[in-house]
């Protein structure tokens, strides 16, 4: 190998092995600017397909289409499964307000991303939260849903984070 192209392949190596660095310095401080830390970090670093800003609020999006979508399967599930009327009924709430947020909220706000809307975006994961919010309100008196309560905090969660990122795409 001559020195030229020895030259080259060391240039490559370069910039090739420290992206993961790069990708994970940009995760780290994309993260810290959002509310919960280590919940940005632990879903940002277990998909590899974010390698910008844009990329990691679709990252967070996608993560919360996926929570909320198996959110609204276990409320169906528990619906068939309980005998309680009560319970049964504040679980059809539930399911009511998470079928919009599955068929409609979030694959729009992801859309919106993909296209630069990010005020719309922003709006949609929003607004997921807010209906992981009513449907709490609507079950925190059970015990019994102490499950679904903590799928609920998650999504809300999950929204504050994909929301503060999107808004650092706000902001240019």
């Amino acid at each position: 190998m001559n020195t030229h192209s020895l030259k080259l392949l060391l240039i490559l190596l370069t910039f090739t092995f420290p992206s993961t660095q790069c990708d994970d310095d940009l995760v780290d401080q994309i993260c810290k600017k959002t509310p919960f830390y280590d919940l940005c970090i632990s879903t940002l670093k277990s998909n590899s397909n974010g390698k910008d800003v844009k990329g990691l609020a679709s990252v967070m999006a996608d993560t919360m289409l996926s929570n909320a979508t198996d959110t609204l399967s276990y409320i169906r599930a528990e619906i068939n499964r309980t005998p309680d009327p009560k319970i049964e009924r504040a679980l059809a709430y539930c399911a009511e307000l998470y079928i919009p947020v599955v068929k409609y909220n979030l694959p729009q706000a992801i859309d919106a991303l993909s296209k630069g809307q990010f005020e719309f975006a922003a709006d949609g994961i929003s607004d997921a939260a807010k209906e992981a919010d009513s449907c709490e309100k609507m079950i925190s008196w059970s015990q019994e849903l102490a499950a679904l309560s903590d799928r609920n905090k998650l999504i809300h969660n999950l929204s504050d984070v994909a929301v503060a990122i999107v808004k650092i795409l706000l902001k240019g």
